[in-house]
């Protein structure tokens, strides 16, 4: 049932108590012309998350349309439509009915455009586009009427099929709507409904050249589709008399609630189509799906969930206020999704070869481990032989104070495993360390030495067992917190160490069988996914999709 933790909440359930709707229907209507990001994510959970919630609510139910605002057929491909499609699903949610193009509507749209010119309300306007862009004044001065805002009825009926059977050329003319150029809300003076573009439309072929607005259409469409409240961003706060002005000139149709909430903005982020599309047509980015891009697909890739991802669009919550969220409650909410749902894995990124002498050229133990601390996870082999690989970053000659790692002469434990002494060190013909030679002490298999303390534990793998792996680092795409603000240019502030690839990397055998999307706590380094697209059984490919714990910023 729905309960009022939000002031949107809370005026459906006074809407569903008071009498005024025993059906809530809402709507998602992107236009297809980019892929979703975060932003959207919000959007997505509220208006389809309200209407299961009012399914189950006392005496009401609920519904919520799939709608591709598809007005703009030259920024518009499928591609997009189907992106969005995956990603709506892959958030766990599904749309009532067939999906709905605003394209579908495009018959009925012109014929309430005709019932506007009948009614005096709108008129054909033949000035240029920077003539009408002149004349709608600013902030601080009234708009002046068009030359050609007192057509005849009969005129701009005339003129208005010609723009639809094709006679004129693109932007010779527009259709507007006939309100108030004085108006102090810039949107109602006379705003654009139609313009000629003839270009091929992806639904509906070369059928029409013109095509009508956004704002025209979106209410209409509403109405059309019988939604009850049409929730959007406050970006649409000063569209909605020009809302409530269209829906109340056509009596024919019923007038849904437009309702504004705060859009949701995330540092460290751009989540400006236009500019995302910038990162993909340079090739800034590995393309839309980019895992270090802030769209769903790419979000996805990198290795989020869709719990986690509605867990953080639930904790940001909806209000009438702007603000930017931190990008580390996102990564908070993946972390603490995958701590308790990701298996354990040991994988060693910066393979070091390490020679155990005290063991047989033949020696091949294997040690039984838990997947995860829950039992019910199971359990996972790790063999153990002569040669076995750790970290490289987890020796070193010259530790610094707090050092726990392996030191020539020290010890540390081999996770899971036995004590482990490094006692040479072989060098290459540059002086680099290539390999390490030491012995296990073979009674502290699940046990302490009895004469000393070992602080230090480190992960690794069989040489000979273990698998190849690529190993993606992705961190956050920009290095500023607020890349796009004022005249900054975005791209300037993109963090080359946003992606490091360490090719070599090492991973225990029983990732063998790691499918697509699989995730797991490689053990000391973070949790990360196997990649969508690029893994395969022969090359396992991973992407870090956030380390143990918010290391930004600070030192390594």
């Amino acid at each position: 049932m729905i309960e009022a933790r939000d002031f949107i909440r809370t005026r459906v359930i006074a809407d569903i108590d008071g009498g005024k709707h025993d059906s809530i229907v809402t709507r998602f209507p992107p236009e297809p012309n980019g892929y979703l990001h975060i932003g959207h994510a919000k959007s997505i959970c509220l208006n389809f998350g309200l209407a299961e919630e009012a399914a189950t609510h006392p005496g009401s139910a609920g519904a919520c349309n799939l709608r591709f605002d598809d007005t703009n057929p030259e920024k518009e491909s499928q591609e997009y439509i189907d992106a969005i499609q995956r990603d709506v699903h892959w958030l766990g949610f599904d749309w009532a009915g067939e999906i709905r193009y605003a394209s579908n509507y495009f018959q009925q749209l012109h014929d309430f455009a005709v019932e506007l010119i009948r009614a005096g309300k709108a008129y054909v306007d033949s000035q240029t586009p920077e003539q009408i862009r002149e004349g709608r004044g600013t902030l601080s001065q009234p708009g002046a009427n068009s030359p050609h805002r007192a057509r005849t009825v009969e005129e701009n009926l005339e003129l208005f099929a010609r723009m639809k059977a094709g006679e004129f050329a693109d932007g010779a003319h527009v259709l507007r709507a006939k309100i108030d150029m004085a108006s102090g809300n810039i949107n109602l003076r006379d705003p654009i409904l139609y313009r000629i573009r003839k270009i091929t439309h992806h639904q509906t072929g070369d059928d029409w050249c013109i095509y009508p607005m956004y704002d025209y259409t979106h209410p209409i469409s509403d109405a059309l589709e019988g939604i009850t409240h049409s929730l959007c961003t406050l970006e649409f706060e000063d569209h909605r008399p020009l809302y409530d002005w269209l829906l109340d000139q056509l009596p024919s149709l019923p007038h849904p609630q437009q309702i504004e909430f705060s859009r949701l903005n995330l540092n460290y982020t751009v989540t400006s189509k236009r500019k995302l599309k910038q990162l993909v047509d340079e090739q800034l980015v590995q393309g839309w799906d980019d895992p270090r891009m802030p769209t769903i697909a790419g979000l996805r890739r990198r290795g989020y969930t869709p719990e986690s991802i509605r867990a953080f669009c639930d904790k940001v919550g909806i209000s009438k206020t702007e603000g930017i969220s931190d990008v580390s409650l996102l990564e908070f909410c993946i972390r603490e999704h995958l701590e308790s749902t990701a298996p354990r894995a040991m994988a060693v990124l910066r393979p070091l070869k390490v020679v155990l002498t005290n063991l047989a050229d033949d020696h091949h133990e294997v040690i039984t481990a838990v997947r995860h601390p829950n039992a019910d996870m199971g359990e996972r082999a790790l063999p153990l032989t002569r040669e076995i690989y750790i970290d490289r970053e987890d020796f070193t000659e010259t530790p610094p104070k707090g050092w726990k790692r392996l030191v020539p002469g020290g010890e540390v434990r081999l996770r899971n495993a036995y004590v482990m002494r490094c006692d040479e060190v072989i060098r290459d013909a540059a002086g680099e360390v290539v390999e390490l030679r030491g012995v296990l002490d073979l009674d502290t298999l699940g046990a302490n030495p009895v004469d000393r303390k070992v602080k230090g534990v480190i992960h690794w793998v069989s040489a000979s067992h273990s698998l190849p792996a690529e190993i993606r680092l992705y961190d956050r795409l920009f290095s500023d917190p607020a890349p796009d603000r004022g005249d900054a240019d975005f791209k300037s502030c993109i963090n080359p160490d946003s992606l490091r690839v360490l090719a070599e990397a090492r991973v225990e055998p029983s990732l063998a069988a790691a499918v697509a999307e699989e995730r797991f706590q490689f053990e000391r380094e973070g949790y990360f996914c196997v990649d969508l697209k690029d893994s395969t059984p022969q090359r396992l490919v991973f992407n870090r999709t956030v380390g143990l714990r918010d290391s930004w910023g600070k030192p390594a």
